[in-house]
Protein backbone atom coordinates (compact mmCIF):
# COMPACT_ATOMS: atom_id res chain seq x y z
CA UNK A 1 0.00 0.00 0.00
CA UNK A 2 1.46 3.27 -0.72
CA UNK A 3 2.63 5.82 1.85
CA UNK A 4 1.66 8.63 -0.55
CA UNK A 5 -2.08 7.99 -1.11
CA UNK A 6 -2.17 8.68 3.15
CA UNK A 7 -0.46 11.98 3.26
CA UNK A 8 -3.14 14.31 1.93
CA UNK A 9 -5.30 12.57 4.90
CA UNK A 10 -2.80 13.45 7.64
CA UNK A 11 -2.72 16.84 6.24
CA UNK A 12 -6.73 17.08 6.81
CA UNK A 13 -6.48 15.14 10.13
CA UNK A 14 -3.91 18.33 11.29
CA UNK A 15 -6.87 20.23 10.09
CA UNK A 16 -9.39 19.23 12.47
CA UNK A 17 -6.76 18.72 15.15
CA UNK A 18 -6.82 22.62 14.88
CA UNK A 19 -9.90 23.27 14.32
CA UNK A 20 -10.36 21.16 18.15
CA UNK A 21 -7.52 22.96 19.62
CA UNK A 22 -9.13 26.31 18.68
CA UNK A 23 -12.19 25.26 20.45
CA UNK A 24 -10.35 24.36 23.53
CA UNK A 25 -9.26 27.77 23.71
CA UNK A 26 -11.92 29.62 22.69
CA UNK A 27 -14.17 27.61 25.61
CA UNK A 28 -10.92 29.24 27.67
CA UNK A 29 -11.96 32.87 26.73
CA UNK A 30 -8.79 33.08 24.20
CA UNK A 31 -10.41 34.28 21.43
CA UNK A 32 -7.20 35.66 19.90
CA UNK A 33 -5.24 32.15 20.58
CA UNK A 34 -8.33 30.32 18.48
CA UNK A 35 -7.99 32.34 15.62
CA UNK A 36 -4.64 31.77 14.88
CA UNK A 37 -4.99 28.14 15.09
CA UNK A 38 -8.65 28.57 12.91
CA UNK A 39 -5.63 30.15 10.29
CA UNK A 40 -3.56 27.02 10.72
CA UNK A 41 -6.46 25.16 10.27
CA UNK A 42 -7.24 26.93 6.92
CA UNK A 43 -3.51 26.14 5.99
CA UNK A 44 -3.85 22.88 6.19
CA UNK A 45 -7.38 22.58 4.54
CA UNK A 46 -5.77 24.56 1.48
CA UNK A 47 -2.56 22.13 1.40
CA UNK A 48 -4.56 18.96 1.39
CA UNK A 49 -6.25 19.44 -1.66
CA UNK A 50 -3.06 20.94 -3.57
CA UNK A 51 -0.88 18.13 -2.09
CA UNK A 52 -3.71 15.74 -3.37
CA UNK A 53 -3.97 17.11 -6.90
CA UNK A 54 -0.09 17.13 -7.35
CA UNK A 55 0.01 13.08 -5.69
CA UNK A 56 -2.85 12.33 -8.27
CA UNK A 57 -4.18 10.40 -5.14
CA UNK A 58 -7.48 11.99 -4.76
CA UNK A 59 -10.42 10.30 -3.49
CA UNK A 60 -13.85 10.22 -2.02
CA UNK A 61 -12.64 9.26 1.78
CA UNK A 62 -10.67 12.44 1.37
CA UNK A 63 -13.34 14.47 0.40
CA UNK A 64 -15.83 13.11 3.28
CA UNK A 65 -12.68 13.59 5.72
CA UNK A 66 -12.19 17.10 4.79
CA UNK A 67 -15.55 18.17 5.07
CA UNK A 68 -16.51 16.61 8.10
CA UNK A 69 -13.12 18.45 9.25
CA UNK A 70 -14.35 21.86 7.84
CA UNK A 71 -17.59 21.53 10.00
CA UNK A 72 -15.21 21.60 13.44
CA UNK A 73 -12.98 24.13 12.14
CA UNK A 74 -14.51 26.82 9.82
CA UNK A 75 -18.47 25.47 11.33
CA UNK A 76 -18.28 24.96 15.01
CA UNK A 77 -15.11 26.89 15.63
CA UNK A 78 -16.44 30.67 14.51
CA UNK A 79 -19.84 30.02 15.62
CA UNK A 80 -18.71 29.35 19.10
CA UNK A 81 -16.23 32.14 18.63
CA UNK A 82 -19.10 34.62 18.36
CA UNK A 83 -21.36 33.06 21.25
CA UNK A 84 -18.22 33.82 23.63
CA UNK A 85 -17.96 37.29 22.03
CA UNK A 86 -20.96 38.70 22.48
CA UNK A 87 -21.19 37.09 26.07
CA UNK A 88 -17.71 39.03 26.71
CA UNK A 89 -19.62 42.62 25.33
CA UNK A 90 -23.09 41.79 26.09
CA UNK A 91 -23.20 39.46 30.05
CA UNK A 92 -26.54 40.73 30.01
CA UNK A 93 -27.62 39.77 25.93
CA UNK A 94 -29.08 36.14 27.39
CA UNK A 95 -30.43 34.00 24.60
CA UNK A 96 -29.10 36.57 21.70
CA UNK A 97 -25.66 35.13 22.21
CA UNK A 98 -27.21 32.14 20.81
CA UNK A 99 -28.17 33.15 17.43
CA UNK A 100 -24.29 32.97 16.00
CA UNK A 101 -24.67 28.92 16.38
CA UNK A 102 -27.16 29.31 13.42
CA UNK A 103 -23.59 29.53 11.15
CA UNK A 104 -22.91 25.53 12.62
CA UNK A 105 -26.10 24.54 10.69
CA UNK A 106 -25.48 26.73 7.39
CA UNK A 107 -21.48 25.38 7.42
CA UNK A 108 -22.95 21.34 7.58
CA UNK A 109 -25.68 22.73 4.70
CA UNK A 110 -22.50 24.30 2.76
CA UNK A 111 -20.59 21.37 2.83
CA UNK A 112 -23.04 19.04 2.07
CA UNK A 113 -24.38 20.83 -1.00
CA UNK A 114 -20.66 20.98 -1.85
CA UNK A 115 -20.42 17.22 -2.16
CA UNK A 116 -23.49 16.98 -3.80
CA UNK A 117 -22.95 19.62 -6.49
CA UNK A 118 -21.43 18.94 -9.81
CA UNK A 119 -20.95 22.63 -10.73
CA UNK A 120 -18.80 23.32 -8.08
CA UNK A 121 -15.82 21.98 -9.26
CA UNK A 122 -14.27 24.94 -11.15
CA UNK A 123 -16.14 27.33 -8.65
CA UNK A 124 -17.88 27.42 -5.90
CA UNK A 125 -21.77 28.27 -5.49
CA UNK A 126 -22.56 30.38 -1.85
CA UNK A 127 -19.54 31.74 0.12
CA UNK A 128 -17.16 28.93 1.37
CA UNK A 129 -16.77 28.13 5.04
CA UNK A 130 -13.22 28.89 5.49
CA UNK A 131 -13.88 32.19 3.91
CA UNK A 132 -16.65 33.22 6.34
CA UNK A 133 -15.09 31.38 9.26
CA UNK A 134 -11.52 33.59 9.29
CA UNK A 135 -13.99 36.91 8.28
CA UNK A 136 -15.88 35.89 12.19
CA UNK A 137 -12.41 34.80 13.86
CA UNK A 138 -10.42 37.66 12.47
CA UNK A 139 -13.46 40.23 13.75
CA UNK A 140 -13.17 38.26 17.31
CA UNK A 141 -9.09 38.69 17.41
CA UNK A 142 -9.07 42.40 17.08
CA UNK A 143 -12.01 42.54 18.93
CA UNK A 144 -10.08 41.33 21.85
CA UNK A 145 -6.67 43.38 20.87
CA UNK A 146 -8.61 46.52 20.28
CA UNK A 147 -11.38 46.81 22.41
CA UNK A 148 -11.95 50.58 21.81
CA UNK A 149 -11.80 49.97 18.35
CA UNK A 150 -14.73 50.55 15.44
CA UNK A 151 -15.13 47.13 15.23
CA UNK A 152 -15.17 46.37 18.79
CA UNK A 153 -18.02 49.06 19.39
CA UNK A 154 -20.15 47.32 16.84
CA UNK A 155 -19.60 44.33 18.38
CA UNK A 156 -21.03 45.27 21.84
CA UNK A 157 -24.22 45.95 20.47
CA UNK A 158 -27.24 43.72 20.09
CA UNK A 159 -28.10 43.33 16.25
CA UNK A 160 -24.29 43.70 14.55
CA UNK A 161 -22.79 39.64 15.71
CA UNK A 162 -26.14 37.96 15.32
CA UNK A 163 -27.14 39.53 12.15
CA UNK A 164 -23.65 39.11 10.76
CA UNK A 165 -23.62 35.53 11.10
CA UNK A 166 -27.35 35.16 9.42
CA UNK A 167 -26.03 37.21 6.47
CA UNK A 168 -22.64 34.84 5.92
CA UNK A 169 -24.71 31.49 6.75
CA UNK A 170 -27.14 32.73 4.24
CA UNK A 171 -24.52 33.78 2.11
CA UNK A 172 -23.19 30.25 2.45
CA UNK A 173 -26.52 28.32 0.65
CA UNK A 174 -27.07 30.36 -1.86
CA UNK A 175 -26.21 30.08 -5.63
CA UNK A 176 -24.04 33.32 -5.23
CA UNK A 177 -21.24 32.56 -7.66
CA UNK A 178 -17.69 32.81 -5.97
CA UNK A 179 -14.37 32.23 -7.49
CA UNK A 180 -11.69 29.91 -6.09
CA UNK A 181 -8.02 30.40 -5.08
CA UNK A 182 -6.73 27.01 -6.34
CA UNK A 183 -4.80 28.01 -9.57
CA UNK A 184 -4.82 25.67 -12.58
CA UNK A 185 -3.31 25.87 -15.80
CA UNK A 186 -6.39 25.84 -17.97
CA UNK A 187 -7.87 28.92 -15.77
CA UNK A 188 -9.58 31.71 -18.10
CA UNK A 189 -7.16 34.82 -17.71
CA UNK A 190 -10.79 37.17 -16.23
CA UNK A 191 -10.41 34.79 -13.32
CA UNK A 192 -6.47 34.49 -13.08
CA UNK A 193 -7.32 38.63 -12.90
CA UNK A 194 -9.72 38.06 -9.99
CA UNK A 195 -6.76 35.83 -8.07
CA UNK A 196 -4.51 38.68 -8.55
CA UNK A 197 -6.92 41.53 -7.40
CA UNK A 198 -7.50 39.27 -3.91
CA UNK A 199 -3.58 39.04 -3.93
CA UNK A 200 -2.76 42.45 -3.99
CA UNK A 201 -5.46 43.74 -1.99
CA UNK A 202 -4.14 41.04 0.81
CA UNK A 203 -0.88 43.17 0.61
CA UNK A 204 -1.74 46.40 0.65
CA UNK A 205 -4.05 45.12 3.87
CA UNK A 206 -1.42 43.60 5.54
CA UNK A 207 0.64 46.96 5.02
CA UNK A 208 -1.95 49.28 6.05
CA UNK A 209 -1.95 47.33 9.11
CA UNK A 210 1.63 47.14 10.08
CA UNK A 211 2.02 51.10 8.99
CA UNK A 212 -0.81 52.47 11.03
CA UNK A 213 -0.23 49.78 13.99
CA UNK A 214 -3.58 48.20 13.72
CA UNK A 215 -3.33 44.39 14.36
CA UNK A 216 -2.74 41.77 11.73
CA UNK A 217 -6.26 39.99 12.62
CA UNK A 218 -8.09 43.30 10.62
CA UNK A 219 -6.24 42.32 7.37
CA UNK A 220 -7.84 39.51 7.92
CA UNK A 221 -11.33 40.98 7.95
CA UNK A 222 -10.89 43.34 5.23
CA UNK A 223 -9.61 40.79 2.47
CA UNK A 224 -12.78 38.19 3.52
CA UNK A 225 -15.53 41.32 2.70
CA UNK A 226 -13.25 42.48 -0.41
CA UNK A 227 -13.39 38.34 -1.39
CA UNK A 228 -17.49 38.88 -0.72
CA UNK A 229 -17.83 42.02 -2.13
CA UNK A 230 -16.15 41.65 -5.34
CA UNK A 231 -17.89 38.28 -5.84
CA UNK A 232 -21.29 40.37 -5.19
CA UNK A 233 -19.79 42.81 -7.92
CA UNK A 234 -18.83 39.91 -10.35
CA UNK A 235 -22.15 38.59 -9.86
CA UNK A 236 -24.38 41.23 -10.53
CA UNK A 237 -22.49 42.82 -13.91
CA UNK A 238 -22.02 39.02 -14.72
CA UNK A 239 -18.03 39.57 -14.90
Amino acid sequence: MSLRRHIPNAITSMNLVCGLVGVVFALRSRLDIAFWWMLAASVCDFLDGWVARKLGVISAFGKEMDSLSDLVSFGLLPALMLCLLMQTFRFDAGWVCWIPLAMTLFSGLRLAKFNTDPRQEAQFLGLPTPAAALLCGALCCYCVHTPTGFLSTWAAGPVFIPALALCLGLLMVSELPMFSLKFHGEDSRNLVVKRWTLVAFTAVSVAFCLVFGHHLSLAVVLVMLFYILNNLVYALFKL
